[in-house]
């Protein structure tokens, strides 16, 4: 047989999650602003710690683009942001606390 024809047939469906939610910080980005209600920039990158003040803004946008996250400007001064999930992003909140319950269970700190 040809290696073709034995090949698995892939998964587009997880290949696209992974794709949306893979990057570096997004599922940690995602879970403060869903699970700890931290929705301003500064306080996210404080929880995070070790982010980039560009690699937030990049993983925000990229968030924002693929519709789990909105974004909010208050057209003020100084500047107000915030961030806060959309309906598709709130529907990931149960895979997101299942993970996180999933990794205290079965993960050693």
């Amino acid at each position: 047989m040809k290696k073709s024809e034995l090949s698995v047939q892939r998964c587009t469906t997880i290949s696209t999650i992974q794709r949306i939610v893979g990057g570096k910080w997004k599922i940690e980005i995602l879970y403060y602003i869903g699970l700890q209600n931290i929705n301003r920039f500064g306080e996210l990158r404080r929880h995070i710690g070790e982010i980039t003040e560009s690699s937030l803004t990049k993983q925000l946008r990229e968030l924002e683009v693929d519709g789990f996250i909105s974004r909010y400007d208050y057209k003020e001064l100084p500047p107000k942001v915030e961030y806060s999930l959309t309906d598709l992003g709130n529907s990931f909140m149960p895979v997101l606390d299942f993970m996180k319950k999933w990794g205290e269970a079965h993960l050693k700190q």
